[in-house]
C-alpha cells in the first residue's frame, strides 16, 4: 500500500495541471457553451456545402435563413455542446496524465514534442468515445427539415441510427475523425507547451 501511495506521489510530482486547474473554474463549461453559439451555424453551413450541389457558401447560408430561420443556423446547437463537453472532459485530463506519467518514467518533465505525442493520443481516444455523439450531430444538422431528426433529439438521432446501422452506423467515420483529431492534439497541444515554457522561461529572465 505505501508503495503505490509514494508511486502516485512521484507521478503527482511532474502533472502540469494548468489546463486541468482551467477545467475546475466554473467558466469552462460556460466558455465551451458560448463558443458553440459562433461554430454551430459556420458547421451547419459547412455540412450543408458538403453535400450539396450548389458549392457557394453565401447561397447555402441564405437558403438556411429563408427555410428555417435563424433557428436553421442553430440546429445541432445542443448535440454540439453535448459532443464538446465530454470530449474536454476526456481529452485534457489525459493528456495531462499522460505527461505525468511519461515525466515520472524518464525522471524529469517532458519536452514540449512529447507533450504533443501525449496530445495525439489523448486527442485521438477522446475523438473514438465520442463519435457516437458526433454523428448524431451531423445527422442532425443534415435532416429535412420537418422531420423527427431535425427536431435536435440526441437520444432519438442516436436509437435511429442503432436501429438502422447498428454500431457500425454509430462508429462511422471514426478513422478519418480520430486521424484528423490526433493531428490537431499533436500540434496545438504540442503549441501550446512550448509557448507555456518560452513564457516561463521570459518571466524568470525578467527583473
Amino acid at each position: 500500500m505505501n508503495g503505490v501511495a509514494i508511486r502516485f506521489c512521484s507521478v503527482s510530482k511532474y502533472s502540469l495541471c494548468g489546463v486541468c486547474g482551467a477545467m475546475e473554474r466554473p467558466g469552462f463549461m460556460a466558455s465551451l457553451v458560448v463558443a458553440c453559439l459562433i461554430r454551430v451555424p459556420s458547421e451547419v453551413v459547412k455540412q450543408r456545402a458538403q453535400v450539396s450541389s450548389s458549392s457557394r457558401t453565401f447561397q447555402i447560408f441564405s437558403n438556411v435563413l429563408y427555410q428555417e430561420g435563424i433557428r436553421g443556423l442553430y440546429r445541432g446547437y445542443t448535440s454540439t455542446v453535448l459532443r464538446e463537453i465530454p470530449f474536454s472532459l476526456v481529452q485534457f485530463p489525459l493528456w495531462e496524465s499522460l505527461k505525468a506519467l511519461w515525466s515520472w518514467r524518464q525522471d524529469h518533465v517532458v519536452d514540449c514534442w512529447q507533450s504533443a505525442v501525449c496530445g495525439a493520443f489523448a486527442g485521438g481516444f477522446a475523438a473514438v468515445v465520442t463519435t457516437p455523439l458526433d454523428v448524431a450531430k451531423t445527422r442532425i444538422m443534415l435532416a429535412k427539415v420537418g422531420s423527427s431528426t431535425a427536431s435536435g433529439n440526441v437520444l432519438s438521432a442516436l436509437h435511429g441510427v442503432w436501429q438502422t446501422q447498428g454500431l457500425a452506423g454509430l462508429f462511422a467515420g471514426v478513422f478519418p475523425r480520430t486521424a484528423a483529431i490526433s493531428l490537431g492534439g499533436f500540434i496545438f497541444l504540442g503549441a501550446y507547451d512550448q509557448t507555456r515554457s518560452l513564457l516561463l522561461e521570459l518571466g524568470r529572465g525578467s527583473p
